[in-house]
């Protein structure tokens, strides 16, 4: 990625029909897309016009490994596939967190001749929308206990302080603390925590507003704590909304970057999807759906996180949904799901296992947890692909019987991408899949059927996603969740969608449920209101919402050499 030559991204946006005028230049490859050109050229807030939008397609996945399976390479390697085979496509994508990038991952941008570039800068500062999001929320933190120390006004009481602080970084003993310690000129002692920023309430915001307005409107509405008598506090009862917006004026605009082959790439928002939505932006959505004909974009981890939120979350904002929905799978995870490497769903596969043929154990997940993924997708009345990521680990023998399973399971196509070591051109397959899936989903009108109806209660809507998408038997609260939602009830929030926050290793809540797990009972620990973002997170299991490092940080390896140049980085 650091050899890459980047084509001037004048050149790059007029093949979205974006002029010179329409970018405002951060650095090198790097730009936003100006408000003018979104309200311009964009598709309507709302879906509005949305007959003559180009065709949006949905890249999500299975259960994966900790690898991770590639939904990014993906996403970015079919734009490109589209690309190359004529078509004006576009992908649409989420911006890395340095959590990751310093914990697991060590970079979160594709790989191979699959990536958004300039990959450094991607994957560190960026445009600083994530430090902005940072600020905003902070800002309204130290607001809330600003309030308390100067006589508290708004009768809030301190036990009852919802509103956390975000740090963009992993760091697990920030989970629980306490602030205000030293007297009383440093404030009101009291319980607090740090969650990393992707899961802040205000990047769901950022990720979810239309327009300018909309951004307002949402941090207008964001409750952050609760009063003595019983009623909610909010922003704009402490008169922060404003100051906030005023530090994500920028943010709020789609980033505009190039990919390896120098197509068009939006990098915008970064919810991560197990403790957040897990998708990119409205806005982006907006610009790439009003200039091209194809926008692939991605939903985080595997369908029953980030895709199911897409359709009941992120289309809700929109009032867009995908014409065809790209499941991305491997051997590798499959051949986990299937018994090859044990039990132990978070931890890395030994990469002898990984090598050695097991046929058996990849048909096995394939027809288990690959065949509910397709399932659930299917359910909501979009066309769906199963891409295969290959490996040089692949045995044919495994990718046969993969496939197999995936068209038995009901999928519209199933093939084989090779868009990380070939690029475009090794998406030819799959691009041609997807074209055909968008057009037979378009030319019956578009349906879509989502599980329940949108004033659905939130119990209701938490027990139809456990049963139906993650074959839970039924559902158990906790006495502190039950009591949340009489809260909700008493507050009028009680029919809000619903975000699940679990983990994304299995469809169940515990990591070591592989397969396709049915029968146990979900347990729901709490619930957070996100009223500004318009949903309500459902805590369950042992989730947290601040990751902590692994035994060996990918930190550890990163550096610059004498002359600034990065190593041990992003590929």
């Amino acid at each position: 990625a650091q050899q890459a030559q980047l084509r001037p991204l004048g050149e790059v946006a007029a093949a979205l029909g974006l002029g010179a005028e329409d970018l405002a230049p951060r650095a090198e490859g790097v730009a936003k897309i100006r408000w003018a050109a979104v309200k311009a050229k964009g598709v309507q807030a709302g879906g509005a016009g949305a007959g003559a939008r180009g065709s949006l397609v949905l890249v999500t996945g299975v259960n994966p490994t900790p690898f991770g399976e590639g939904k990014t390479v993906t996403t970015i390697g079919l734009a490109q596939a589209l690309c190359r085979l004529g078509e004006r496509a576009c992908c649409a994508i989420r911006e890395p967190s340095m959590g990751p990038v310093f914990g697991v991952k060590g970079g979160a941008a594709g790989g191979g001749f699959s990536q958004v570039l300039p990959m450094d800068a991607i994957n560190l500062h960026f445009t600083g929308d994530l430090h902005a999001i940072t600020s905003a929320h902070n800002l309204l933190s130290s607001m809330v206990d600003n309030s308390l120390k100067q006589g508290n006004p708004l009768a809030i009481d301190p036990q009852r302080v919802f509103w956390p602080r975000v740090l963009d970084l992993n760091d697990r003993a920030l989970r629980q603390c306490v602030i205000g310690l030293g007297g009383p000129a440093n404030g009101t002692p009291r319980e607090d925590r740090f969650d990393i920023t992707a899961a802040s309430e205000v990047m769901a915001i950022l990720a979810l507003a239309t327009d300018y307005a909309d951004l307002k409107a949402r941090l207008r509405r964001i409750v952050v704590a609760q009063r003595t008598d019983g009623t909610p506090v909010t922003a704009e009862d402490l008169k922060a909304d404003g100051a906030m917006a005023l530090l994500l004026r920028d943010a709020l605009l789609p980033n505009f970057v190039q990919t390896y082959e120098g197509d068009p790439a939006v990098v915008h928002c970064g919810p991560f999807a197990n403790i957040a939505h897990g998708n990119s932006s409205v806005m982006a959505d907006r610009i790439a759906l009003g200039c091209a004909d194809y926008v692939v974009t991605e939903a985080g981890f595997g369908s029953d996180m980030g895709a199911e939120k897409f359709f009941h979350i992120k289309a809700a904002s929109s009032g867009m949904t995908p014409d065809c929905v790209v499941i991305t799978v491997t051997v590798r995870a499959m051949k986990l799901h299937g018994g090859a490497f044990g039990a132990a769903a978070g931890k890395r596969p030994n990469p002898e296992l990984v090598a050695q043929s097991n046929e058996a154990a990849a048909r096995q997940g394939a027809a288990t947890n690959l065949a509910r993924h397709v399932t659930n997708m299917a359910r909501f009345g979009v066309p769906v692909v199963v891409s295969l990521n290959r490996f040089p680990t692949d045995h044919q023998e495994e990718v046969d019987a993969l496939l197999d399973e995936a068209r038995k399971a009901g999928a519209t196509s199933a093939v084989v991408s090779r868009v990380h070591s070939e690029g475009g051109k090794g998406g030819a397959e799959l691009a041609t899949a997807v074209k055909e899936a968008c057009a037979s989903h378009k030319a019956a009108g578009r349906p879509y059927t989502p599980l329940f109806a949108p004033d659905a209660h939130v119990k209701a809507k938490v027990e139809a996603i456990a049963t139906t998408v993650y074959g839970a038997e039924k559902v158990e609260f906790s006495s502190k969740a039950v009591a949340q939602l009489k809260r909700l009830e008493r507050w009028g929030m009680e029919k809000l969608p619903v975000c699940m926050a679990k983990s994304q290793y299995s469809f169940s809540h515990d990591p070591n449920l592989l397969g396709a797990p049915t029968g146990f009972t979900l347990p729901v620990q709490e619930f957070r209101l996100n009223a500004g973002a318009g949903f309500v997170v459902a805590i369950l299991g042992s989730i947290m919402t601040m990751p902590g490092l692994p035994p060996t940080p990918a930190a550890v390896a990163m550096s610059i050499d004498d002359d600034g140049n990065l190593v041990g980085v992003f590929g």
